[in-house]
């Protein structure tokens, strides 16, 4: 459980959430390991030799950054050099490839949403 200060650490997103008592990365972009299992339907999109996480937007981020600004993330996730690979077969779901940690993912997901946030004020 990685905490935050949501108004500290991302004040721009601050801006765009109702609910400021919200303190750990997962209610705002969750990072999960992808590994192989057979009934898994992500399998088939995200191989786990080419991608060995799977980020999510979730819908309160979606929300604050709209359409427009969910594209903005894609193109700037897929320059950053911390990713090996990087897939967006959703708006909201990506597959990356890195030597991070799911929580510095995470972190590195947000500061660029902060980002675009604060270009877009």
């Amino acid at each position: 459980m990685n905490k935050i200060d949501l108004e500290k650490d991302y004040p721009n997103l601050a801006k765009h959430i109702e609910d400021k008592d919200l303190d750990e990365l997962r209610y705002f972009v969750v990072v999960d390991e992808n590994y192989e299992d057979i009934d898994d339907e992500e399998v088939d999109v995200y191989d786990p030799e080419d991608y060995n996480y799977l980020i999510y937007i979730v819908e309160r981020v979606q929300n604050a950054l709209g359409e427009e600004g969910l594209k903005n993330l894609i193109g700037r996730l897929y320059e950053l050099k911390e990713f090996e690979n990087f897939l967006d077969s959703e708006i909201d779901l990506y597959g990356a490839k890195s030597e991070l940690e799911s929580d510095e993912i995470a972190k590195l997901v947000l500061k660029e949403i902060d980002t675009i946030l604060g270009e877009a004020a």
